[in-house]
Formats: structure tokens, C-alpha cells, sequence
């Protein structure tokens, strides 16, 4: 048999040679571990989108916190306002009540004295006469229970006044205005500082 062919069960050249090129035996590469240049550029690319839509989603929900904190206080200025009014309304109403009352009360006490007067010919003239006291009193039920009304608001006004819880006295006033300047002036410069 010519060298070279091999037929059935025949075993190959045992060459030591056999595996070599023309240039002799190749040498054995070994790919380098990391990524490659295109992995490289895929990975930075995710990385910026990643950062810039974080740094943008940050911007818009930080511009809609601060706008619903300028809300806010604007809603807060304007409940502030509203109780203000509120209370300036309640003070008049309380102021006219209680001259109403006064005057009521001064026109009973005219129609009283009126009353006593004219019927002091009648006092201690004799046996079951009535007393300046009880001439007062009588005087006092029949004008009294005739303008009720009026002496009950004067009484209630003058409770009021005299307990401090119907009207609003100079302290509260002047420190419910102070409290409202500073929450603007507050509000303001934090306003400032996120438009900034």
C-alpha cells in the first residue's frame, strides 16, 4: 500500500508532524476576558440614559412639590384672611349688639326712674301702702318683663365682655396679625428659594 492511504481498520500516520501547517504549528490564541468595545459603548449609553432620565424625573417632581407647597401656602394665607374677616365681622356685630343692649337698657332704666317717680306720692301714706322698695321693684318687673329682650342681649353682652370669650381682645388681635406676617414672610422666602 502506497503511505497516505488508509483502507478499513488500517490506523493513521503517526506523524508527530501531521498537525502542522505550511508555517509550522499554530500557535493558540486566547480571547481576552472584559468586554468588548461594542458592549463598552452599549454599556456608557444605558449608563447616561439611566442618569439623565433620574436627573430629569428629579427636576419635574421637584417642581411639582414646590408648586404644591406655593399652593398650599397660598390656601393657608387665604384661610387666614378668611378667619380675620370672620372674626372683624363677629367683633361689629358684638359692638352693635351691646349699644343695642345699652340703649335698650338705658331707656328701661329712664321708664323705671319715670315709673318711681310718679309713684312716690303713694309711698308710707299709710296703713298697706308700699314701700320705695317695692315701688322699685314693681317699677323694675313691668318695664323689664314689657323690653325683655334687650336686657337679656345687654346681659349677655355683658357676660360676653366680662367672661373675654365673645369678643377679641388687642393681645389676640395684635398676635394673630404678627403670627400671619411672619407665615408670609416664611412662606415668601421659601418660595423664593425654590424658585431660585
Amino acid at each position: 500500500m502506497a503511505a497516505g492511504m488508509a483502507f478499513g481498520n488500517s490506523a493513521p500516520d503517526g506523524s508527530p508532524y501531521a498537525d502542522e501547517g505550511p508555517y509550522g504549528t499554530p500557535v493558540a490564541q486566547h480571547k481576552k476576558a472584559g468586554l468588548t468595545r461594542r458592549g463598552k459603548v452599549a454599556l456608557v449609553v444605558a449608563g447616561v440614559a439611566i442618569v439623565g432620565g433620574g436627573t430629569i424625573w428629579f427636576q419635574v417632581h421637584s417642581a411639582a412639590v414646590a408648586k404644591d407647597e406655593k399652593e398650599a401656602a397660598a390656601l393657608q394665607l387665604q384661610m387666614k384672611q378668611l378667619e380675620l374677616e370672620e372674626m372683624r365681622i363677629r367683633n361689629e356685630q358684638a359692638s352693635t349688639d351691646k349699644k343695642a343692649a345699652t340703649a335698650s337698657a338705658e331707656k328701661v332704666q329712664a321708664a323705671v326712674d319715670k315709673c318711681v317717680k310718679d309713684s312716690s306720692g303713694l309711698i308710707g301714706k299709710g296703713f298697706g301702702s308700699p314701700s320705695r322698695g317695692e315701688v322699685v321693684a314693681d317699677c323694675k318687673q313691668q318695664y323689664e318683663t314689657v323690653d325683655g329682650s334687650g336686657m337679656e342681649a345687654a346681659s349677655n353682652v355683658q357676660n360676653a365682655s366680662n367672661a373675654g370669650g365673645g369678643g377679641i381682645n388687642s393681645p389676640a388681635l395684635l398676635g394673630l396679625v404678627a403670627g400671619g406676617g411672619l407665615a408670609v414672610a416664611l412662606f415668601a422666602r421659601k418660595g423664593k428659594k425654590a424658585d431660585a
